[in-house]
């Protein structure tokens, strides 16, 4: 056997298992500190401006876009989404007078409102009792319930309730960072028979 033929073995060898070999994955994103430490390091969080693509979804119809936003801690917030290039949706909430062209019903405006503000200001929950529960910390008050991941110390699912017995209950999912601050990029906020699916582009935290 020649000693080039056992040199371009050699190399076939070490190729494979190069090729064979287990790829490196990214260490998880996690958050510094304790739930108490991250709870009041957002609090000065005063405003988040996004943008995102948008599905909304009904029983038996969706409809898909793109939309910016600008959302305040009190929940004022200025909610645009585009279809194929132009504007198909204006929302704004001031005081907490509501204002969309074109006109939505109660549902989808709780959504785009209550439940886009207490999903994104998520941290922002007053008066509530922690439960450790299989790898989550479970927060709890009169009116929302939000699991935490304890690996990362970010919501994996809430539950808003209302006077009326209706509940808001929004999906996490896909953790990113910005500036130092991780959040969950994809989230679905269900209510009634509506439901609104964010994927977020990019965000600011302000």
């Amino acid at each position: 056997m020649s000693v080039n033929f056992l040199k371009l073995f050699c190399i076939s060898i070490m190729v494979l298992l190069a090729a064979c070999a287990p790829k490196a994955t990214a260490p998880p994103l996690l958050e510094k500190g304790s739930l108490e430490e991250v709870i009041a390091g957002r609090q000065t969080i005063s405003q988040i401006d996004a943008t995102l693509s948008i599905l909304f979804e009904k029983t038996d119809s969706e409809i898909r876009g793109d939309g910016t936003l600008h959302i305040l801690h009190n929940g004022d917030l200025e909610l645009k989404v585009y279809s194929l290039g132009f504007l198909a949706m204006e929302l704004t909430s001031r005081d907490g007078v509501v204002k969309s062209t074109p006109r939505l019903d109660s549902a989808k405006k709780t959504i785009l409102t209550k439940g886009l503000r207490d999903c994104l200001f998520w941290w922002d929950i007053k008066d509530f009792t922690v439960r450790d529960e299989n790898g989550y910390y479970l927060l709890r008050n009169d009116e929302r319930e939000i699991m935490i991941d304890k690996k990362n110390i970010l919501p994996k699912k809430q539950h808003i309730y209302f006077p009326n017995g209706k509940e808001l209950t929004i999906d996490y999912e896909n953790p990113a960072g910005e500036n130092g601050i991780p959040y969950q990029t994809k989230m679905k906020i269900y209510l009634s028979k509506y439901s609104v699916t964010l994927t977020v582009r990019n965000i600011k935290f302000m």
